[in-house]
């Protein structure tokens, strides 16, 4: 069914009015055409319910024009017409301010979700910001550690080349005075020292062979020299403490080879509290049958 037009309803009840009017024995008539008036008279509701409202004046123009015994069907017929006019009305109102509501809540949803959206991009931002902070701290902190690292191994580096200039000078001059002090001892005594070299453990005179005879823990008469300008040289400075090893492969042997050349450098003037001995279950060979070790 098409719908009724504002227009055309005005027109319908404009020209149902004289009618109405003039039904003057019908009282009915004139309220129910007064309720359709009410609602034309709206701005709210002159829109609404167009068809229901002519149907509803066409039952009162039938009711207007009803014989006597019609009326009370006729009555009842435009009164239920008015009624389904008005709570069309009605439920149109209800309608419209449904959807004004709903376009309300819309908005309001709308509005929240940019406010949720430009919240979240301000708390992204601050995040991001936040990131952005501690990876140039970590960056700044990285830079300095890695600075530091540089500076404590320029630091290091440049205190063991000290280190290794200094150890330097001082083996050095230690060599320098060992030779000095061999040079002395060999004139005070008239005698050749053993061969001598420096490693870990000091100074270390090693005695040959012919040391010893074979078998025996008696020194040769060479040995006995060596000794006499080993002692000397031990009391030139008052240099460290001595460890005597001696070697044979014979039990006991050694031990004893090491004896008679502390007991020789003790006869010769070194103290006898500076000295260790140590016998070595080894083979005396042609150039080491033994050692005096001067600790640094």
């Amino acid at each position: 069914m098409k719908p009724i037009s504002a227009l055309a309803l005005a027109l319908a009840t404009v020209l149902a009015l004289p009618a109405l009017a003039n039904a003057a024995d019908n009282p009915m008539v004139g309220q129910l055409t007064q309720r359709l008036m009410n609602i034309q008279a709206n701005p709210d509701t002159a829109e609404l319910a167009a068809f229901e409202r002519m149907q509803a004046q066409q039952a009162i123009a039938t009711l207007d024009k009803a014989k006597r015994r019609d009326q009370e069907l006729a009555t009842y017929l435009a009164e239920r017409r008015v009624e389904i006019a008005e709570t069309s009305v009605r439920a149109a109102l209800a309608a419209r301010e449904v959807d004004r509501l709903d376009r309300t809540r819309s908005d309001l949803l709308i509005e929240a979700s940019r406010r949720d959206a430009a919240r979240a991009r301000q708390e992204a931002e601050q995040l991001r910001m936040q990131a952005q902070m501690q990876a140039e701290e970590a960056e700044r902190l990285r830079q300095a550690a890695e600075a530091e690292t540089l500076a404590r191994q320029d630091a290091e580096n440049a205190l063991t080349s000290v280190a290794g200039k200094q150890q330097q000078r001082l083996s050095s001059a230690q060599q320098n005075a060992a030779k000095l002090a061999r040079e002395e001892a060999e004139l005070v005594s008239g005698q050749k020292l053993p061969g001598s070299k420096f490693d870990a453990r000091g100074e270390v005179f090693t005695l040959g062979g012919d040391a010893f005879g074979a078998g025996a823990a008696s020194l040769s008469g060479g040995a006995k020299n060596q000794a006499k300008a080993l002692a000397e040289y031990l009391n030139i400075g008052k240099k460290g403490r001595v460890r005597i090893e001696a070697y044979d492969s014979a039990n006991g042997v050694g031990q004893k080879r090491a004896e008679a050349l502390r007991d020789a450098l003790v006869s010769a003037g070194v103290a006898s509290s500076r000295i260790q001995v140590s016998g070595k279950k080894a083979a005396s060979t042609k150039a080491r049958s033994a050692e005096v070790i001067v600790a640094p």
